[in-house]
């Protein structure tokens, strides 16, 4: 019989002959470990939650909910010093200089990449680019590590995020235009880009610079989005008096954070293509931006495997778009393609990421709205949750 389906039963009552007349001194007995470390009774109540404790099953016990139960349950923990412990759900360390200069970094080596692009030619440009990926793909690693709101020890990107969100990335810069060269026959040579971002009159697949250079300047207003979802949902922990009613309080935070990234986004992107004289794809842009955001903020609290299989589908089923159309060139093989030029003809060729995109952000939206309005997501926010239920 678990844990749990003792606590089912509800406290055991005087002359039944089963359990103790101490029902909370029995649950103490079975949490002990979870009370002892807790620095304060909120992370005990949300360490009760990720066990499968629930408001219902503290009634059995004579109180109101799991809050009030923690509650109990850690004043009954003998502690050396009288005083409590300051509260890990309701403080948290300021901006620090490091950090704020780490989720800049990215933009910065963006900004400086696409002007590398535009002033240099032939072999140098191939150099330039190269390098400022490098730079990049560094500093996004660094600020993915630590440091930052988006990035901690504990939730460093594993090598198969990291793949899938390159190709995702690779695919906003180059995709599109191989998709339509494809559809067209092409492609006949390597990737160019030509004035105002149409490339070159000879057929080459174009290279679109500003969705990428759009999503480096957002890491920054990513990483203050994240931070603020963090600190609020904290403070919510604090305010709260049951599960539900924090469920409730968290769920719009989680939808006003994404809110306030995708604006940053949309004006950046707006800015970057105005400049750069590209087309004015934004919603393959958000989708895409919405996608890798909410698959970093549940890295961030230990749901790390809805993530990964939900990027990796979408890159998957990118590539599997492109695929399909040079298949579509062997002998009999050319319904293949027809799914995807119905729908490059129906929209444009970024319709195949907006789709997919937009599909896997919205999985991954759910996905969050089920998982991160748990109290037990955001108890100790520098260690991972007691895992994923996906």
């Amino acid at each position: 019989m678990t844990g749990l389906d003792e606590l089912d039963r509800g406290p055991a009552r005087p002359g039944t002959g089963r359990g103790t007349a101490d029902p909370v001194k029995a649950l103490l007995h079975r949490h002990r470990e979870l009370c002892e470390r807790a620095v304060d009774p909120l992370e005990i109540a949300a360490g009760l939650e990720a066990h499968g404790v629930t408001d219902r099953t503290a009634a059995r016990f004579k109180h109101r909910d799991v809050f009030s139960l923690a509650e109990e349950l850690y004043a009954r923990i003998p502690r050396d010093d009288g005083a409590p412990r300051p509260s890990a759900a309701t403080t948290g360390p300021g901006p620090r200089a490091g950090w704020v200069a780490l989720t800049l970094l990215p933009g910065v080596l963006g900004l400086a990449s696409t002007a590398a692009l535009r002033l240099t030619h032939g072999q140098n440009r191939v150099y330039a680019v190269a390098l400022g990926v490098l730079a990049i793909a560094l500093a996004m690693r660094a600020a993915l590590r630590r440091g930052s709101p988006l990035g901690t020890t504990a939730s460093p990107p594993t090598t198969g995020t990291a793949v899938w969100t390159c190709w995702l990335i690779g695919y906003a810069l180059l995709g599109d235009g191989l998709l339509h060269t494809a559809i067209t026959g092409g492609p006949d040579g390597p990737p160019t880009r030509g004035p105002g971002g149409s490339g070159s009159p000879d057929g080459d697949w174009t290279l679109v610079v500003a969705p990428v250079l759009a999503l480096t300047l957002a890491f920054a207003p990513g990483a203050w989005s994240t931070r603020l979802f963090a600190v609020r949902a904290r403070r919510k922990v604090a305010a709260s008096r049951g599960l539900e009613d924090f469920a409730d309080s968290v769920r719009p935070l989680l939808f006003g954070s994404l809110a306030l990234f995708l604006c940053a986004l949309g004006a950046l992107f707006t800015l970057c293509a105005t400049v750069l004289g590209e087309p004015f794809t934004h919603h393959e842009v958000l989708a895409l931006g919405a996608l890798l955001f909410l698959a970093r903020l549940l890295t961030l609290h230990g749901f790390t495997h809805a993530p990964k299989v939900v990027l990796a589908a979408a890159a998957l089923a990118q590539a599997a778009a492109l695929a399909t159309v040079f298949a579509a060139r062997l002998p009999g093989c050319g319904a293949l393609a027809v799914p995807v030029e119905t729908l490059v003809a129906a929209w444009n060729p970024g319709g195949v990421a907006t789709l997919v995109c937009g599909a896997a952000a919205l999985t991954l939206l759910i996905h969050a709205a089920r998982t991160l309005t748990r109290a037990s997501a955001h108890a100790r926010p520098e260690a991972p949750s007691q895992g994923d239920p996906a």
